[in-house]
């Protein structure tokens, strides 16, 4: 019902920018909950940026004032704008989506995109 595409990873410099995108497809896309997560190599996946579809948002606390999650109706697409990179946030980011629920977990999601590489260089 829910398809999922990241785009926007790469290799930047610590202290530089980048900006993700997760293309979407459903009908109902506005009434669902998005997401980013990330996975660093031997790590649990984790929360980094929700935004419900109510228009709430959350950030994981050592990304906030430098990550903005937002989200566009129209073109079906989810962002997540990250500023001040640091060597640590060196992961693969995932999207991911849900119609329904609560909490701020992996498992809490029903739908997730393949990754974007996010490569920080010190």
């Amino acid at each position: 019902q829910m398809q999922l595409a990241e785009a926007g990873g790469g290799l930047v410099q610590a202290g530089g920018s980048l900006r993700l995108s997760c293309a979407a497809s459903g009908r109902t896309f506005r009434f669902y909950d998005m997401g980013w997560f990330r996975q660093a190599p031997g790590k649990e996946r984790e929360f980094v940026a929700g935004m419900r579809s109510g228009g709430s948002i959350y950030y994981l606390n050592s990304v906030k004032g430098r990550f903005t999650i937002s989200r566009d109706n129209r073109k079906i697409t989810v962002y997540l704008q990250m500023n001040s990179l640091k060597p640590e946030d060196t992961a693969v980011y995932y999207c991911a989506a849900r119609n329904s629920g609560s909490g701020w977990e992996s498992h809490d999601y029903d739908y997730w995109g393949q990754g974007t590489q996010v490569t920080v260089s010190s």
